[in-house]
């Protein structure tokens, strides 16, 4: 009798240690654990859920707060999701929150991503609806890749029709890659351009030397610049030339307009050839009376009666020299 309790009693024990195992065992693997803890149910409408399923989780900002707790259709084709969360979570998701479905690694199962809203905005509580974000699935990738190849692929087309034509001389590209003459063209004008801006930048190194030395102090440059009663002369100067240009352009004027009148004098000694005879022969007698009129005096400073007077004026320069 008392090796039969025994018996039941060690029997006892394993079934309590197997089930002590059974239930940790559930607890880690299923995390079941929380089952008890205190939850909250929220609700989100998405147009396609990309194959979320029941169970999945839910992160806010990298930690699991929660899990997908059902599916099921609504109008319009659309899916409700509802999701719960730990309630100890709520105080961290503002009523603007937004809810996005992403992947748990780069091909990992499906999971709700609750992020953003207002810090001044309340906390939700049980029933609130979270707005969802669209989400870009493999599918739209898929498509956007298949797009984007074929936009490449009329590209290609494009530029090879492009390459054939600049080898085969047509359009302009493909005259300047074959034409020698409109390459040699190109090159003068490449030439011509380069030695005028060689030459522009000459000019402005003369124009910023001009400049320093109009700048400093003592050159007539700046002394014509910063003087006033310098600058008031040059310009009473320039007036005065320019006032004897215009007397000096009267009287040309003046002559030309006499000389074109035959009976002015001017008109007379030009244009009547008697008047400019006798003109002519009044000034040969004066040259010869000129040359009559220094051999007398020549004559008379030889004479007996002033030959005296001349000496004695001589003298006296000779003596006014030396002094």
């Amino acid at each position: 009798m008392e090796s039969s309790n025994r018996r039941i009693i060690i029997v006892g024990l394993f079934i309590f240690i197997g089930l002590l195992f059974l239930t940790g065992g559930i607890f880690l693997i299923g995390n079941l654990r929380k089952t008890f803890e205190k939850r909250i149910e929220l609700v989100s409408v998405f147009e396609d859920v990309s194959g979320l399923q029941v169970g999945n989780n839910v992160w806010l900002s990298g930690v699991k707060i929660g899990t997908v707790s059902g599916l099921t259709f609504s109008k319009n084709s659309n899916v409700k999701v509802r999701i719960m969360i730990e309630d100890r979570a709520k105080q961290y998701i503002p009523r603007d929150a937004k809810v996005k479905i992403s992947s748990d690694g780069l091909i990992g199962n499906k999971i709700l991503v609750i992020y953003g809203g207002s810090i001044d905005e309340i906390n939700v509580v049980n029933g609130d609806t979270l707005h969802v974000e669209p989400t870009f699935s493999t599918e739209d990738a898929i498509n956007t890749l298949q797009e984007s190849n074929k936009n490449l692929q009329v590209i290609t087309q494009n530029l090879t029709l492009i390459t054939n034509k600049m080898i085969s001389g047509e359009g302009t590209v493909g005259k300047l890659l074959n034409d020698e003459d409109i390459y040699a063209n190109i090159k003068s004008a490449t030439g011509a351009l380069a030695k005028t801006l060689e030459n522009t930048l000459a000019m402005t190194k003369t124009l910023s030397d001009f400049s320093v030395k109009l700048n400093k102090k003592g050159t007539l440059a700046n002394e014509l610049v910063n003087d006033t009663t310098l600058f008031s002369s040059v310009q009473y100067s320039v007036l005065r030339i320019q006032h004897m240009a215009d007397s000096a352009s009267l009287l040309v004027s003046n002559l030309k307009r006499d000389s074109e009148n035959p009976n002015s004098p001017i008109g007379i000694l030009l244009k009547d050839k008697e008047s400019g005879d006798n003109l002519k022969e009044t000034i040969k007698n004066l040259q010869a009376s000129s040359e009559k009129l220094n051999e007398d005096l020549e004559a008379v400073q030889h004479s007996a009666f002033l030959r005296g007077y001349f000496k004695r004026k001589a003298r006296e320069a000779k003596k006014d020299s030396t002094k």
